[in-house]
């Protein structure tokens, strides 16, 4: 299978300025899934802003309507 990588870029919401997994978003899913972390596209963007992509901070916002 052929890595989408421009296309995904255009699309990743992810704000960490120099990250090598950008638009490779099998390495970004693994990267996050080993660390116990959902990768930035299944957050807000407010909420991804905060770096914060632990499964129980995406928890909380499920639970508080705003995810």
């Amino acid at each position: 299978m052929e890595c989408k990588k421009e296309a995904n870029g255009k699309k990743c919401n992810c704000t960490y300025s120099g990250c090598p997994r950008h638009g490779v978003c099998c390495d970004c899913l693994s990267y996050h899934l080993v660390k116990r972390q959902l990768p930035a596209c299944c957050f807000p963007a407010d909420a991804e802003r905060t770096y914060d992509r632990s499964f129980a901070h995406f928890a909380r916002l499920v639970n508080e309507g705003k995810h």
